[in-house]
């Protein structure tokens, strides 16, 4: 008979294997599986060493884009619509399309605009990664395939191409679908040449400098039922089109913006004793991290749920892609989301 010991651990087993299931139902469930986390979450550096892969060329695509071609030996496959993260030489971790060919298991290729006030990452990429550069690569991962339907409808804003141009290339020459490319000028858009060679006149390409403002409202007077609509661009291209067709697929690789704005504010640790201030220009896990170094995360676009913390007193600004209404009550993911008002408290 089982000595109360052995009950009690395997009481404990038995929960710990109960709770991974439901979690493993709960993240198969969301829209976005396969999350795009890391293999394992990481608390600051990952545990296991991505491989770096070579830089063998670069070359400017377009205006302000530069296009990366990095190569190995014996690179994964991929699909339409995956992307890899780069570890840049500051330490920094940037998502990028692949647009290159899914058979090539020698190399990978990404393009990147440069983004002037951004983030960091673009400008490193264009003034620091060059030929003979080595990067350590994470993936890749696709958040974003190419589902089977009777018909397409693509839209595309500048960089937004890199994604969708893959897809262009699968896709059987007698697919029904229509692209609308848009762009500052036809000389910043990469790729155009081959796009229109691919599509022909089932592309629309729109100039803002010479014809304006894309016609979305024209583009999607008439979506043929059973199609599936891609967009990749600026973030309010993408809420434009989804106010249009709200079953849109969508690829971005920076959080939504909040309706709370990027103000500064307070965060209490309540279970460690301390009270942090959060800059406008950093998110309350990096702020957290300074006093809590192994805290959790993994892919900092709220995404994954690995860095969520329950929240004790405060509204939450949510940006993540992943929590449930009921979750968002009393929880947020710290990586993008945000407080609305000056002050929240964190269970941690």
């Amino acid at each position: 008979m089982p000595t109360p010991k052995l009950r009690t651990v395997a009481l404990v087993a038995g929960a710990a294997l109960l709770a991974r299931r439901a979690l493993r139902r709960r993240i198969q469930a969301s829209p976005l599986w396969p999350v795009p986390a890391l293999d394992e979450p990481v608390s600051g550096r990952p545990r296991t060493r991505a491989p770096r892969l070579l830089v063998t060329a670069r070359e400017e695509i377009a205006d302000g884009v530069v296009q990366l071609r990095l190569e190995g030996h014996g690179l994964p496959h991929w699909e339409p619509g995956a992307h890899l993260d780069l570890v840049l030489p500051s330490g920094l971790v940037r998502q990028y399309s692949l647009c290159g060919d899914p058979e090539d298991t020698s190399s990978y290729t990404v393009a990147a605009r440069l983004v002037p006030d951004g983030r960091g990452g673009s400008r490193e990429v264009h003034e620091q990664v060059q030929e003979g550069t080595e990067l350590e690569v994470r993936g890749p991962r696709n958040r974003f395939p190419l589902v089977a339907a009777e018909s397409y409808v693509f839209v595309a804003g500048g960089i937004g191409i890199t994604p969708i141009l893959p897809m262009l290339r699968a896709l059987p020459e007698d697919s029904a679908w229509r692209l609308l490319y848009g762009g500052r000028t036809r000389a910043s858009m990469p790729f155009l040449e081959e796009v229109v060679k691919i599509g022909g006149d089932r592309v629309t390409v729109v100039a803002e400098d010479e014809e304006g403002l894309p016609d979305l409202d024209a583009l999607f007077a008439e979506v043929p039922e059973g199609a599936a609509v891609y967009c990749c661009g600026p973030e309010g291209l993408m809420a434009a089109v989804a106010e249009r067709f709200p079953g849109v697929r969508t690829e971005r690789f920076a959080p939504r913006t909040g309706a709370g704005g990027d103000g500064a504010f307070e965060v209490e640790l309540r279970r460690s004793g301390v009270t942090l201030t959060v800059p406008a220009d950093r998110s309350v896990l990096a702020a957290v991290r300074d006093e809590l170094p192994d805290t959790a995360y993994s892919c900092e676009q709220g995404f994954c749920g690995t860095c969520q913390q329950r929240v004790v007193e405060g509204e939450v600004d949510h940006r993540d892609e992943l929590l449930t209404d009921a979750e968002r009550d009393d929880s947020m993911l710290i990586c993008v989301s945000r407080a609305r008002g000056e002050r929240i408290v964190l269970d941690m």
